[in-house]
């Protein structure tokens, strides 16, 4: 489970302020397709809210934490029946790189003629 400073809680905090739940968890509990669902939100977002539905407030605790470990991210804040969790974005090469086609072509004019001025400026 990842741990941030204070001052850096306060900054996620407030910028969690304005987002809506992504996902929300009812009395079927912690699933494993529940479990990859945070996990893809939080790899496209980093900062998201979780809603729990029918879940008592000790439970809930025991849930957040369970979150957290299985998915190494941070518990920003906890505000009745909303969580929010943060995990910072890996830096992957792939992600980074431009949008393709299957055809493997750009996906844009602009970005085809870019991939044409590298691939100039090289030879």
């Amino acid at each position: 489970m990842s741990e941030i400073s204070s001052i850096q809680r306060r900054a996620l905090r407030a910028a969690a302020h304005h987002l809506n739940p992504v996902v929300s968890i009812s009395s079927k509990g912690l699933t494993p397709s529940v479990l990859t669902e945070i996990d893809r939100c939080l790899k496209a977002h980093e900062l998201i809210k979780v809603r729990l539905y029918d879940i008592e407030r000790e439970a809930r605790e025991a849930l957040c934490q369970e979150i957290c470990t299985a998915l190494d991210c941070a518990d920003v804040q906890q505000i009745g029946k909303l969580l929010v969790l943060w995990r910072e974005k890996p830096v992957n090469l792939e992600e980074s790189a431009p949008a393709r086609r299957r055809s493997g072509k750009p996906a844009t004019k602009k970005q085809a003629a870019a991939a044409t001025e590298r691939r100039r400026r090289r030879t």
